[in-house]
């Protein structure tokens, strides 16, 4: 496949992953969700990259792991980048979800934004499998979830943008304010946070991350400090 067509589809795979987890509950799913031995065979890739990465897992470990033949394993999953895609998507997917889950409790602009930074930083420093790719093989996963040209980076940023004019459309924000820029700051700060290790910000304290971004993100949002 050409690079460009292979850019086009993961493009497409990502934005279907942010799109989804917008979805109500109850609403109708994806087949590929409902198909239990799809779920299985993912489940079991999940457990094995966990355990030894991705370069050193096996499709037959994975089937294996999943108790099904290989044959099965192929019918669903042509090859293992296909496979490996689907598994850090899936992650992915979980993320958006869990970051709407989290905002949702709160009651102002200033605790949404809040409570997004440090959902956002939580979901990704205890994930499992993240936690072991950027052990086992740091470049490896970033060019599975990035590549060189920044398609996380801008998945994520439209996911943000997305959430800043909600707020608009509800008049919690100014109208003036350039979603689209707030958005890609505060993506490409927290994506900092997580490349590199900070000497001055514990990320794995919540309360101290929290306290970052009441002072320096909220401001951004909200530049005359409102708590609406």
């Amino acid at each position: 496949m050409p690079d460009q067509d292979r850019n086009r589809e993961s493009d497409s795979l990502l934005d279907r992953a942010f799109r989804d987890a917008l979805v109500p509950p109850g609403a109708a799913a994806d087949p590929c969700e409902t198909d239990e031995t799809r779920t299985r065979l993912l489940d079991a890739a999940y457990e094995q990259f966990c355990r030894t990465g991705i370069q050193r897992s096996s499709m037959e470990e994975i089937a294996r792991r999943a108790d099904l033949s290989r044959i099965t394993l192929y019918r669903r999953f042509e090859t293992k980048d296909a496979l490996v895609e689907q598994v850090i998507l899936r992650e992915f997917r979980r993320y958006f979800v869990q970051f709407l889950e989290d905002i949702r409790t709160a009651d102002t602009v200033a605790d949404r934004v809040v409570l997004g930074f440090v959902s956002a930083l939580r979901a990704i420093r205890t994930n499992r499998l993240i936690a072991t790719l950027l052990e086992t093989e740091p470049v490896l996963f970033a060019g599975a979830i990035g590549g060189d040209d920044g398609t996380m980076l801008a998945t994520v940023r439209r996911f943000v943008a997305g959430q800043l004019r909600r707020e608009q459309l509800a008049g919690t924000i100014s109208a003036d304010l350039d979603v689209d820029l707030v958005a890609e700051i505060l993506v490409r700060i927290s994506a900092s946070f997580l490349a590199t290790p900070s000497r001055v910000v514990d990320i794995d304290d919540d309360d101290e991350l929290a306290a970052v971004a009441r002072q320096f993100l909220v401001p951004m949002v909200l530049p005359d400090h409102s708590t609406r």
